[in-house]
């Protein structure tokens, strides 16, 4: 514990854009804007489907747990980010630093796993359409909707705490606007391959393999959907994994761009905005995505609309 408390009584400064004040002040409010809009968006899909018995079903299940997991993860972003851009303080409290770093990398990597899951979920759905009700009853959802959330907090728990008790030598200068793993790992004043071999396995497990999984998934989708040559297949195959396939290519594009790379080229500017991507930018798209492409989402929001001005 001794390495974790060198610097306990000293505030981690937050570099960030405070190089371009003009653009932080455009970057303020941009990101409290997609909070807001991140806010009613994903609040909507939560409510719809805990209130629309239609969308009881294992997807909005899981849409649901995505819903939640990106309210809390920009929660344990922006509001310090949008703080360190309104003024010239850029300081994090010690105990916030590890807050916010614990909560944003367990959160990234539960999204990970449950994204997976819901690229399993619609294989079963195009491939297996008469046992998905069996394969994918309510028990078994839960079942793989708490895998996501242990697999994340245990990546946490594990990566973050070997990268705390690294000895940082009074540096406390981040290169980046939050606290994140690869930033903070650059404080250390001691060799750290060794540390940079664990991220890069902890990468392994929780990025490139959910990410050949989702791959694998998908091309057993297009498989089975080329064997039946239709085209109303095709189109009820994209509208039924369209979305999902946006959303995974936006989390995993940039989260993919910002772990897997060489440390020593971390911190600079394209990588904060990637970053910002991910962790401000695309919780926001997501209920619009699955809401504008999704019928059944639209549906139950107007029979909801309908249903209070009957009232």
């Amino acid at each position: 514990m001794e390495h974790i408390n060198e610097t306990s009584e000293v505030d981690f400064i937050l570099l960030g854009f405070s190089d371009q004040p003009q653009l932080e002040i455009i970057l303020f409010v941009v990101v409290l804007l997609s909070y807001l809009l991140t806010l009613l968006g994903n609040t909507a899909i939560i409510l719809l489907s805990c209130l629309d018995t239609k969308l009881h079903t294992p997807m909005y299940f899981f849409l649901t747990n995505l819903s939640f997991l990106d309210l809390c993860f920009t929660t344990s972003v922006v509001p310090q980010l949008l703080w360190n851009l309104k003024g010239p303080a850029k300081t994090i409290t010690p105990t916030g630093c590890v807050i916010q770093l614990y909560v944003s990398l367990s959160l990234g990597s539960t999204e990970c796993v449950l994204l997976t899951i819901m690229a399993f979920d619609r294989y079963v759905a195009v491939c297996r359409p008469l046992n998905y009700t069996a394969v994918m009853h309510p028990s078994f959802c839960k079942s793989l909707a708490g895998i996501a959330w242990l697999s994340g907090v245990g990546n946490t728990l594990i990566q973050s705490t070997i990268t705390l008790r690294l000895p940082r030598c009074g540096h406390h200068h981040l290169q980046h606007f939050l606290c994140e793993m690869p930033a903070m790992m650059k404080l250390a004043c001691v060799d750290i391959h060794a540390n940079e071999v664990q991220l890069f396995v902890g990468t392994l497990v929780l990025l490139l393999l959910p990410m050949t999984l989702i791959l694998v998934s998908y091309g057993l989708i297009v498989q089975a959907v080329v064997k039946i040559k239709s085209v109303q297949a095709w189109r009820k195959a994209l509208g039924t994994c369209g979305s999902h396939l946006i959303v995974v290519s936006l989390f995993f594009g940039t989260t993919s761009a910002i772990y897997i790379q060489p440390k020593r080229s971390y911190g600079h500017s394209q990588d904060m905005f990637l970053t910002l991507f991910y962790t401000v930018v695309t919780p926001t798209l997501n209920p619009l995505i699955y809401t504008l492409r999704n019928k059944d989402v639209k549906g139950a929001l107007r029979r909801l609309l309908g249903r209070e001005q009957n009232v």
